[in-house]
């Protein structure tokens, strides 16, 4: 007797959303992902031109399993080489100034492995034991690049440490698909289309539905609304976010890595010109701010980088946006919690979450695929049955 068809329902169609609906559909379910806006891609989604920005800097890290995941289904594409001649331009804010190299102590910490760290101590205990406080404070600043966070030290030393040993890697880990991740958005959903998937856009969904398993693949904000469980929440980033587009000069920096307070810079034409138009660069960043900062505290302080990283930017801008990323930016593991602590993904009676903010290893985008993919295996696990769903648990 042959059994019929699992179904699946995929809540958000970003990074994560599609994900599970291709992961589903694979497997031969029945998918159908609904999105609230109007396109797919979530935070993923690139602006339209002439200006091709993100919510923040966007890379694609070759070091997780999303990688070779992508890379199998032909979704990658094409990829922005970073250029020699640029890369030597990473600069360090150090000292009210920029450097060309990293504090030596910083390079000290890069040879501890992150399993060998302990979770339970903040990482500015733990650095300063290790290589001394200028080191553990340079090294913690320097992760803002993956943390969008005020104070990185306080953070669970083995959370910052695998993220300071993956942005740091050389030949580097991060690597940017030529123009923007709109174009890895768009394969994805061209290859869900073609497995069957039924994809709905503008279509807000006020309570889960009942006949299906489903896959909530939502901010854990939208998540905690949607299930009615109080219990969804977990810290992320507060941070601005800086997008600047200027006249190109010879000798503008690549990238410039904040040592005196957290922060990141980096000119994404360098790599990619088809981001602005032509003699223009895509300067994008983002400033980490505290919570009884303002966004313009963080915008101050970005300005004091383009001082130094492009002389003369405010007579060359053409185009500027500035904005806040609260809640946006990936989970945060305090120190004594892992990424297992976080929201567990099989939230019972055939609900499964999915996203960055969620129990699943990875840095950045990496939490989405492997949330995803493991939401959508213990979905279709499921028996084929309807489902009473108590929308008002608590």
């Amino acid at each position: 007797m042959r059994h019929p068809a699992p179904a699946l329902t995929v809540i958000g169609g970003g990074l994560a959303g599609l994900t599970a609906a291709i992961t589903a559909a694979e497997s031969g379910a029945h998918v159908t992902l609904q999105e609230a806006h109007h396109t797919l891609g979530g935070r993923a989604r690139t602006s339209e031109a002439p200006y091709l920005t993100h919510e923040g800097p966007h890379a694609l890290y070759n070091g997780g399993p999303h990688w070779t995941w992508l890379e199998q289904r032909g979704l990658i594409g094409p990829l922005a080489p970073i250029p020699a001649l640029e890369g030597a331009r990473l600069r360090f804010h150090r000292g009210g100034v920029l450097r060309r190299t990293p504090p030596a102590g910083l390079l000290r910490l890069l040879r501890h492995r992150p399993e060998r760290v302990p979770v339970d101590e903040d990482f500015t205990t733990w650095a300063t034991r290790v290589a001394g406080p200028d080191a553990a404070r340079a090294a913690a600043h320097y992760t803002a690049v993956a943390l969008f966070h005020h104070d990185p030290g306080s953070l669970s030393a083995r959370f910052v440490q695998e993220r300071l040993r993956r942005t740091a890697k050389v030949p580097p880990e991060a690597h940017y698909p030529v123009g923007g991740w709109s174009q890895v958005v768009d394969r994805m959903a061209s290859r869900a289309w073609n497995l069957g998937v039924r994809m709905e856009t503008l279509s807000r969904i006020d309570a889960l539905p009942t006949d299906t398993p489903v896959v909530v693949a939502t901010s854990l904000d939208a998540a905690r609304r949607l299930i009615g469980d109080s219990s969804l929440t977990w810290q992320s980033g507060r941070t601005t976010l800086i997008d600047l587009a200027v006249r190109s000069r010879r000798g503008d920096a690549f990238a410039v890595s904040g040592i005196d307070f957290p922060a990141w810079l980096e000119r994404f034409t360098a790599q990619d010109k088809t981001l602005a138009p032509h003699v223009e660069s895509l300067i994008q960043g983002q400033v980490p701010i505290a919570p009884d900062e303002s966004k313009a505290d963080g915008s101050a302080r970005a300005e004091t980088l383009l001082d130094l990283a492009l002389p003369g930017w405010r007579e060359r801008t053409t185009w500027r946006r500035d904005a806040l990323a609260q809640g946006r930016t990936g989970a945060l593991d305090r120190p004594g919690t892992t990424w297992r602590d976080r929201p567990a993904i099989d939230r019972g009676d055939g609900v499964y979450l999915a996203g960055d903010m969620v129990a699943a290893p990875g840095v950045l985008s990496e939490v989405s695929f492997t949330s995803a993919i493991e939401a959508t295996t213990l979905a279709l696990r499921r028996p084929v049955t309807t489902r009473g769903l108590d929308l008002n648990r608590a």
